[in-house]
């Protein structure tokens, strides 16, 4: 150790390093064994010295005073910073004072190098900054352990030919040196032993920055801090120390402002091109530079990235079939002929309804639901058939395309055989600190931590318990929500009657009940799904951890599953509702069905004469764009304030003075479940575009707007108000892939489902084949039809609406009859009330209908998932040759190697046997040698 003190009152400089050893290799001098350490003095400045010794070469000497803060490497202007945490000082100095020498004791021990900014060189005169690089030595053992692929030749495979016509998508492309930052290389495992084997030009920049955050961030998960004579196997990894408050942040370092290059041409700048080319709003109809997002942010974030432009791209075709089936509704808006019987005056307006609730409900003319069955039209007509068979097609073309997508994004990535490695290298650190047991590995012949079976079922069966009370709350919630819509329906009707003294007559006649009801419903239902959202998401991850999933694969599967099904259930379940049970279990007058016992008074709820498809196409739109709206005000407003606020702070701070380690500290955090949410929220949008689809053709061009903006929203964020994210591998979106499989089947039996009994044309097309003599006529007649009369003098008491109730045109001598939709026969037939033979027919066909529309959508679902392959020919031919290539090369390597080694042994028996006296028995050796 050695001070170094002024003669006047200024900072000391405390300078500890185990060797300062310039060691020659390929002509560059490796510092090793280095750290400095910074403290302050009386006047709260620093000394800082230049390193003597060794430059390397096309390195520059940064002077002390014109040393540009805004740099990725350490004050040698050498060693790149690969990873930096902060702490500060506070009550429990002593005991994370403690904890933090022993943790970086071990990380010198382990071969990293660290450098430590004293908190009165930052910006808020309190945090240290302790950086740390990771020398080739240390790289290259780690590349070894986790196999992480490297060039060893470059690829002779001729690129793809220009495809005719292909000058129509430059306005849509992205310069060349973006789309592919890196040239294409045939890759192989990296062995250490064999260093001359790959292509290496310079050790310094062989390994990328994602591949370097990625190792230096392995072994600070499981570097201990206790001392060598205490083994406490709790105290081990930077999770841990954060979490308990030793550091208060550990990150990689962004590699420039994102609005400007950095000054440092060693520097990439890859920040700066991701923001101008992929950020901005303004590029949204440009292609995603994926190679670029993947090398800057690692494979993970790269694949989702692919994976959401490919959907949103996808998200076009059915959107475009979705307003063509919508443009349909409407031009052939007049042809309804249905709602024009309804609207008349003559026929609709002489049409007397019973009572939609008992006490509080009149009666009501069936003209009151004009413009409902109009709008009920634009969604529920001919067009939405064959929409809802495109999309159980469009479904299977969506997820065997992204196979093939996948595929070759695996080959060109390196991620072909990934999986394996994940499983056996990727074991969490928490998994083997909890896990106490030791047991031999029938595989690898080592010991290695295990849970066993009896903790494993009691945690299973804990969990499993969790999530049913959650799941059956939310059920309990909905059916509070539809209580409320049985007792509110009452409230609305009493309020919004016929009467001409009303204030809100205009708007009763806009609004009915129903609409009214199935409104305010959604929106509760909505703010119950974002409360019980928030409280589950806490109890998920604790459930999760709770259970110690070995790998980083199977957490993030089961934590996946868990939020998964409940947000399916949360979302879902009043959609459900609506588009099977509301108006199902109804009854009729006389004998009507109620919630709960008839002692309730909560008689279940009735759909317009136009069919429930209306409120289903409410329900879902207010839950969806609901959801896309708060989505994006958390996503894109929030952050854009807190950015604006950034911005002012790091524009006004010049680079001398606003370290590039302060800028990354002053960002957001990316948690471990940021990604995990973004795959969440799109899965959901999926499912609402997949399942309900046939109640609102438009929610795919809903989903597609929402897509295109979420795109970039995402992009900005990672660029500019995130952290930089540890790099990490995925080969595929993970248990999101069978989600995904899973809602594509469901989605073809709900939409059947939906046609056939909440929509009304399973029931207009028996009227119009098998009980209307007139064809020319069409539909005419219909509404007529479909309704049954009930003699009011039979109504029971309890279900008679109060005096003073009925309107005013209301004559209970002259109307002795009132109507309600169903198929039963008229009072004073020897059937009286009973179901006739046309609701056994539109039965038949309604059932008849969903087992066509599924063995049709689903026999071509099969053979379109049977006639696309999942992995390209191409791709495949690539990966063999590949694998060809390795084998070929390794096996020239160790021959030309051996034969090396082979000549060298020669020479040295040549020089040996030229020292002795020459004799024939000699060069008889030399000669079966050679």
């Amino acid at each position: 150790m050695k001070r170094i003190t002024g003669k006047t009152k200024e900072a000391t400089f405390i300078e500890m390093s185990n060797t300062l050893d310039p060691q020659i290799e390929d002509g560059c001098a490796v510092l090793t064994g280095y750290r400095r350490t910074f403290q302050a003095g009386n006047n709260g400045s620093i000394n800082s010295i230049s390193d003597r010794g060794t430059q390397l070469p096309g390195h520059r000497e940064i002077d002390k005073f014109e040393e540009n803060r805004d740099s990725v490497y350490f004050k040698d202007g050498v060693r790149r910073i690969d990873f930096v945490l902060s702490y500060v000082d506070d009550k429990d100095g002593d005991k994370k004072a403690e904890r933090r020498r022993e943790f970086e004791a071990n990380l010198e021990k382990s071969g990293l190098e660290l450098e430590t900014e004293d908190k009165s060189e930052s910006d808020d005169r309190k945090t240290y900054y302790l950086k740390i690089h990771a020398p080739w030595e240390v790289l290259a053992t780690y590349a070894d352990v986790l196999k992480i692929k490297v060039p060893f030749k470059a690829s002779d495979i001729p690129k793809a030919r220009e495809v005719p016509l292909e000058w129509l998508t430059h306005p849509f492309r992205l310069p060349d040196g973006i789309m592919r930052p890196e040239p294409d290389y045939f890759t192989a495992p990296f062995d250490k032993s064999k260093v001359d084997f790959f292509l290496i030009d310079d050790k310094d920049t062989f390994f990328p920055p994602s591949t370097r955050n990625r190792i230096v961030y392995y072994i600070l998960t499981r570097c201990p801090y206790y001392k060598e004579d205490r083994k406490e196997r709790d105290k081990t990894g930077i999770k841990r120390l954060l979490n308990n408050g030793t550091y208060t942040s550990a990150y990689p370092l962004h590699d420039c402002r994102y609005w400007k290059k950095a000054q440092d041409m060693q520097c990439e700048s890859e920040r700066y091109h991701l923001y101008r080319h992929w950020a901005r709003f303004l590029c949204f109809y440009k292609e995603q530079p994926l190679n670029l997002i993947k090398k800057y942010y690692g494979e993970k974030i790269g694949i989702y990235f692919a994976w959401l432009g490919f959907y949103t791209e996808m998200l076009f075709f059915a959107a475009v079939m979705g307003v063509i089936c919508f443009v349909y509704g409407v031009l052939s808006y007049d042809d309804n002929i249905t709602s024009k019987e309804i609207c008349d005056p003559e026929i609709g307006g002489k049409i007397v309804m019973c009572p939609l609730c008992d006490k509080k409900c009149s009666y009501w003319k069936l003209n009151s639901t004009c413009l409902s069955s109009w709008q009920s039209h634009l969604f529920d007509n001919e067009g939405t058939v064959f929409f809802a068979i495109f999309m159980g097609i469009w479904v299977t073309l969506f997820l065997e395309f992204w196979k093939r997508r996948q595929a070759r994004l695996e080959y060109e990535w390196d991620l072909v055989d990934f999986e394996e490695e994940q499983q056996q290298l990727q074991i969490r650190p928490e998994y083997e600190l909890k896990c106490t047991g030791r047991r031999l590995n029938r595989f690898t012949q080592e010991m290695e931590p295990y849970l066993s079976f009896p903790s494993k079922c009691a945690r299973f069966c804990l969990s499993g318990a969790t999530v049913l009370f959650w799941t059956f709350l939310i059920v309990a919630c909905i059916m509070g929500v539809i209580a409320y819509r049985l007792a509110v329906y009452a409230a609305f009707a009493s309020v919004m009657k016929d009467s001409p003294t009303s204030k809100i007559q205009l708007v009763g006649s806009l609004i009915t009940p129903q609409l009214a009801t199935s409104v305010t419903a959604s929106c509760i239902n909505f703010v119950i799904i974002l409360i019980l959202n928030f409280l589950y998401e806490q109890v998920a991850i604790w459930i999760t951890d709770m259970e110690i999933p070995k790998t980083h694969l199977e957490y993030e599967n089961k934590l996946t599953m868990k939020m998964f099904m409940f947000q399916f259930v949360n979302y879902y379940s009043s959609c459900f509702y609506v588009a099977f049970f509301k108006g199902k279990f109804v009854g009729h007058p006389g004998n009507y069905s109620y919630m709960f016992g008839k002692w309730t008074s909560l008689r279940n709820e009735e759909c317009a004469p136009g069919g429930c498809l209306i409120e289903l196409t409410t329900q879902l739109l207010i839950v969806m764009a609901g959801k896309q709206m708060v989505g994006n005000v958390q996503e894109a407003l929030l952050p854009l304030l807190r950015n604006w606020w950034g911005s002012r702070k790091g524009r006004s701070h010049p680079e001398s003075t606003y370290s590039r380690w302060e800028q990354d500290h002053d960002l957001q955090n990316f948690s471990q479940f940021g990604l995990f949410y973004e795959y969440l929220e799109m899965v959901i949008q999926f499912g609402f575009i997949t399942l309900f689809v046939a109640s609102f053709p438009l929610a795919p061009l809903l989903a597609l707007f929402n897509n295109i903006l979420e795109v970039r929203v995402d992009a900005w964020k990672f660029t500019t108000q995130f952290r930089r994210p540890v790099a990490a591998k995925a080969r595929n979106i993970g248990a999101w892939e069978e989600i995904l499989n899973v809602v594509a089947i469901l989605s073809v039996v709900t939409n059947a489902f939906i046609m056939a009994f909440t929509s009304d044309m399973i029931p207009r097309l028996v009227y119009l084949y098998a009980y209307h003599g007139d064809r020319e006529a069409a539909m005419s007649g219909y509404i007529t039809n479909s309704l049954s009369l009930y003699n009011i003098s039979q109504i029971p008491e309890d279900n008679l609406p109060e005096p003073g109730e009925n309107p005013s045109w209301f004559n209970s001598s002259t109307i002795i009859t009132c109507s309600y939709r169903d198929y039963r026969y008229p009072p004073g037939h020897e059937k009286q009330y009973t179901h006739t033979m046309q609701f056994w027919h539109i039965l038949a066909a309604k059932l008849a209908f969903i087992i066509i529309m599924e063995h049709v959508v689903f026999v071509v679902k099969f053979f379109v998932a049977w006639l696309i392959p999942d992995v390209p020919s191409d791709v495949k031919a690539r990966i063999k040759r590949e694998r060809f290539l390795v084998q070929e090369y390794l096996h020239n390597y160790e021959v030309e190697k051996l034969k090396m080694q082979l000549s060298q042994s020669f020479c040295l028996s040549t020089e040996t046997a030229s020292l002795l006296p020459s004799s024939p028995s000699n060069q008889q050796v030399l000669s079966e040698c050679i």
